[in-house]
Order: C-alpha cells, then sequence, then structure tokens
C-alpha cells in the first residue's frame, strides 16, 4: 500500500535506511508488506496500525475478540477469504467489516451487494485475521459450490464427442480448488484423518476429530473420479489401478508450514474409499510433559526407556497414539552417543538424527529382514514400528535380550494381555518374562475446551454406579462439556492420554511361564501397584481434563 513505507518511518517504526532497502527490492506493492515482516522489522499489528494512520481508519485488535457468529454469517465465507475480510459488529443499516486494506473499494461494493448493508471498513492485523477464520470460517458452503460447479462441468463434458483424458479432468481447477479446501479445512479443524467415501449417488467427505467422525460433506457422484484421481496424482501413486489397495504420501503447505498427509486406497462395491490420515509433526518435538502421564506412570515408564536393553511395549487399538508416544520415548533417550534405528511401516515423522527405515514388501524389505540387517549395524536403540508375527517377535526379543533396548507396539486391550498375546504367536514364554521391562497401555480421550467447561457436582449415585473414587464427606467438583466459537461447539478441544503401564515383576514373570489367563496376570499386575486405564482417566477427570463420560466411552 502507497505510503505505508513513510508512515512505518515517520513513526519510527522502521529506521530510514533499513526501508530504503526494503523498498528497492520489493517496491512498495504487497511484497512490502511480506518483506517487513518476513525481516522482523515490525509485526501485523504495527503494520496495520501504520495502514489505519495513513487512511484515517480505525485500527481494531481482534485477536482475543469474541466475535459473534451470528454477524460474521452476513457474509459467505468465500467472499470473506476472497477479499480478505471479516465481519466484526452490525449497526442498525451498517455492518463494521476488519480488513487488511480499507480503500479496497471493489470489495467495498461487493460486501455491499452480498449484504444490503452500509459498509463501515476498519484495518486489522493479517496475522489476527489468519486466525479469526481459522476460529469462525468455514469452508463448507464454497466446497458445496464447488462441487456442484464440478458436476455441471462432468455432466457436460459426458456429452457426445467428449475427448477429455482423465488428466485433463484433475487438472481442472475446480477439481484441484476442492480437493485443496477439503484438506485445509481438514487442518484448521484439527482432523487427524480425512475420510472421502464413494456411494450410489454421493461421494460423502468425513473428518474425524478428536476420535469421532463427523460428517462435513456430500458432493454430487459425478466428481468423484476426478477428487480421487487428483489425489492419487498428489500422492504419487498409480492413477489407472482401481482393483487393489495403493499406499502414498503427499505433502501440502498450510499457513507457512508443511504438512504430511499418509493416503491410502480401499476398493468398494462404489468406487475407491480414500483415507488420508494428517500427520502432526509436533510428535518429533513433544516432551514426557505433554504425554500427561500420571507421577507414578511417568516413574515407571522413564524408568523401563532409560534402561540399557530390555523391551517396553505400548498398546492399543489404532489411533490411540501409540507413534506418538513412542517418538516422544525416542526424543527423550535420543543423544548423539547412542545409535538409534527404526524400522517401520510406513515412516510417520522423519526426525534428524535418527537412521529410519522404511519397510518395502515388494523389495523383500520386510520387517524381519530389516531387524536382522538392523542388528548388524551396532544399535542401542531399535524401534520396531509393530510386532505382528512371530519371526518379527522373536527378533525383538532376542535384541532385548542382547544388550539392545527395543521400543515397539502391539495391538491389545490392556497391558496385561500383551504377555498373552507374545506367547500366542509363539514367544517362549521363559524369554517374554525376561525381555519386557514394561508395557503401556494407551487410549485417547477428549480434552474439554478451557474456554467454555463448567463446573458442577455429579450426583453420589452416578460416581457410586461407575466407581469413581471420591470422599463422600467431601464430593468432588468436576467439569462437563458446554461448547464455544473456540471448540465449534463440541464443548472439546484436543485429547489427552490415558495410560496403564505394567512393569514386569518376578511375579508376573512365573506367570508368564506356567502360562496363567491375562485375568490372573491383570489382578497381580494391580495388586503391585498398576493403576487400570480407567483410574487414570478418573484422575484426569478430578483434574478438570476431561470428562466421566470420555472416560467410560473409550475404557472398558
Amino acid at each position: 500500500m502507497k505510503g505505508l513505507a513513510k508512515t512505518l518511518v515517520r513513526n519510527g517504526v522502521v529506521h530510514a535506511d533499513d526501508m530504503s532497502t526494503l523498498v528497492a527490492r520489493a517496491g512498495e506493492g504487497p511484497e512490502l508488506r511480506q518483506e517487513l515482516v518476513s525481516s522482523r522489522l515490525v509485526t501485523e499489528a504495527q503494520i496495520a496500525e501504520a495502514i489505519a494512520e495513513h487512511t484515517g481508519r480505525p485500527y481494531v485488535d481482534i485477536s482475543a475478540a469474541v466475535l459473534d457468529p451470528e454477524i460474521i454469517a452476513l457474509v459467505p465465507p468465500a467472499l470473506c477469504r476472497r477479499y480478505q475480510v471479516i465481519p466484526i459488529a452490525r449497526g442498525r443499516r451498517q455492518l463494521t467489516v476488519g480488513m487488511l486494506d480499507p480503500n479496497d473499494l471493489i470489495a467495498l461494493d461487493d460486501l455491499a451487494t452480498a449484504t444490503d448493508l452500509n459498509i463501515v471498513p476498519v484495518v486489522v492485523a493479517a496475522d489476527a485475521l489468519t486466525t479469526a477464520f481459522t476460529r469462525f470460517l468455514r469452508s463448507d458452503e464454497e466446497l458445496s459450490d464447488l462441487s456442484e460447479q464440478i458436476g455441471e462441468i462432468a455432466a457436460v463434458d459426458a456429452g457426445p464427442g467428449t475427448t477429455e483424458t482423465l488428466q485433463d479432468q484433475v487438472d481442472d481447477a475446480p477439481i484441484v480448488r476442492f480437493v485443496n479446501l477439503l484438506i485445509t479445512q481438514a487442518i484448521n479443524d484439527r482432523a487427524s484423518d480425512i475420510h472421502i467415501e464413494p456411494g450410489e449417488r454421493q461421494l460423502t467427505v468425513r473428518y474425524r476429530i478428536d476420535g469421532v467422525l463427523h460428517e462435513m460433506q456430500k458432493a454430487d457422484r459425478a466428481i468423484q473420479d476426478g477428487v480421487i484421481s487428483r489425489l492419487k496424482i498428489m500422492a504419487s501413486i498409480d492413477i489407472a489401478e482401481r482393483r487393489r489397495p495403493q499406499d502414498g504420501r503427499l505433502s501440502v503447505q498450510h499457513e507457512g508450514r508443511q504438512v504430511d498427509l499418509r493416503l491410502a486406497t480401499l476398493p468398494t462395491v462404489w468406487g475407491e474409499k480414500i483415507v488420508m490420515r494428517i500427520l502432526d509433526n509436533r510428535a518429533q518435538t513433544l516432551t514426557m510433559d505433554d504425554l500427561r502421564f500420571s507421577m507414578i506412570n511417568e516413574k515407571r515408564f522413564r524408568e523401563a526407556i532409560t534402561r540399557p536393553h530390555g523391551m517396553v511395549l505400548v498398546t492399543g487399538p489404532t489411533g490411540s497414539g501409540k507413534s506418538t508416544t513412542l517418538y516422544t520415548a525416542l526424543n527423550t533417550v535420543a543423544n548423539p552417543r547412542i545409535n538409534v534405528i527404526t524400522v517401520e511401516d510406513p515412516v510417520e515423522y522423519r526426525m534428524a538424527g535418527i537412521n529410519q527405515v522404511q519397510v518395502n514388501q515388494r523389495a523383500g524389505m520386510t520387517f524381519q529382514a530389516a531387524l536382522r540387517s538392523i542388528l548388524r549395524s551396532d544399535p542401542d536403540v531399535v524401534l520396531v514400528g509393530e510386532i505382528r508375527d512371530q519371526e518379527t517377535a522373536t527378533i525383538s526379543i532376542e535384541a532385548a535380550l542382547t544388550g539392545h533396548l527395543v521400543l515397539s507396539t502391539l495391538h491389545t486391550n490392556d497391558a496385561p494381555s500383551a504377555l498373552t498375546r507374545l506367547t500366542e504367536i509363539g514367544c517362549e514364554p521363559f524369554l517374554v518374562g525376561t525381555a519386557l521391562s514394561a508395557v503401556v497401555a494407551q487410549r485417547l480421550a477428549r480434552r474439554l475446551c478451557v474456554k467454555c467447561r463448567e463446573s458442577y457436582r455429579e450426583s453420589r449415585d452416578t460416581l457410586d454406579a461407575v466407581r469413581f473414587p471420591y470422599q463422600p464427606s467431601d464430593p468432588p467438583v468436576l467439569y462437563r462439556a458446554v461448547g464455544c466459537s473456540a471448540c465449534s461447539g463440541t464443548g472439546y478441544s484436543g485429547r489427552v492420554a490415558l495410560h496403564e503401564v505394567m512393569t514386569l515383576s518376578e511375579g508376573l514373570e512365573q506367570l508368564v511361564v506356567r502360562h496363567a489367563t491375562g485375568s490372573e496376570m491383570r489382578a497381580l499386575a494391580l495388586s503391585e501397584g498398576m493403576v487400570s486405564l480407567r483410574d487414570d482417566g478418573f484422575m484426569k477427570v478430578a483434574e478438570g481434563i476431561t470428562t466421566i463420560e470420555e472416560v467410560l466411552r473409550v475404557t472398558l
């Protein structure tokens, strides 16, 4: 914006010499703003204040403002994104909107036409506007418009004489925009998975948010082939192969950071279903404190992963955060003095300073083959992505018995079941008891939104029915979900892990050797101080982190 440079220099925000250098390099257009922020000479708020002074419009800080969703809904989301505006307040015949450029006459005219109100522009900071978009604007309406547009194009193209190739179809702008919006909206909604499911008449899109699937979009079946082919191209997999499952990986840029997605196709009766796992790279930098272990569980887990040898297993269903826990353990123990090697299928998070091996069945790089090679590469710590069969389990146990720390995952319902599972797949019981140091069972419960949670006192009948630990003379103050704009009305934001940490004692080893039942092992582990998943969840309920309903939903 012309005059921005002079205003910043006149106010003493930027030195004249620095500004001259930037103007010479970027001019006085939109690029100057990007240069000023990237060089860290000014903040977005300082730029907004300078624009406000230069244009004579007020500056409004919306970074912590509570905006009314009903007022925001007066302007279509697509229009808000196109012109970079956000409705802030409404008067009798006027609408106050926050803008980056309050002199954008085309935007003001289109907003007035769309709302039939007089538009009063104010200046807002770009980063605050982006945050407001994430919190208050959804792409649902734009997605619906795009799906209709693509469907109309497909109907026309289906006529006689059509020669358009599949590559032409997937390169079409509406298809590209539709797919990009799906991914962007999923990331903004904190989704962990995107499900694209073909049906007889419609294509359904669902997001898994905080462990629960939500239907987000229904589109005409005519766009199905284009969307699926576009995603296949992005993931670098064969777009012509539709009869067998395929796996791929893609990366997108979102708000200045790279986000990786793991893609899997599955042929169904109505076409190919696609599931994309959004890989949160923050797992690379998590600490033990972020895992929210209880004091006793963290002590047991730390003792197990800091031993020079032995095996530590993390168990739980798919999507229960096992990989995140293992990577956090690696972050805790890894240092330049030890050799850490992982074998995974697939490699979810790429970490510096760690040797990561990708399983490739076609090339003969199986878990077993990779493990044999790894043990000849002088490792100190070995991470096995998953123990699925007897050979992988046996090699892992032997590695743990020969001076290596082995970390891996197993699919069982609780910690003691890992012992019976290993013996069932063919491992020698006396080796299992000797090699294992600890087993962690894990579940993820939704975390209460701290901005809208509400305190209350639960009835004694309910507490007694679920066996919630409390003092009858002093009933606990608990919290329940309410719902606000920050959590999209769900009452929950994010998830917290519930843990069950079992360390191997001499008594448990003896039970394994004599093929005791899982219930016997569980009874002994509890008597030796193991905290069950449900009890760990109730501790987090008492801390106001989650709710009784969530703990009951994910634990037995």
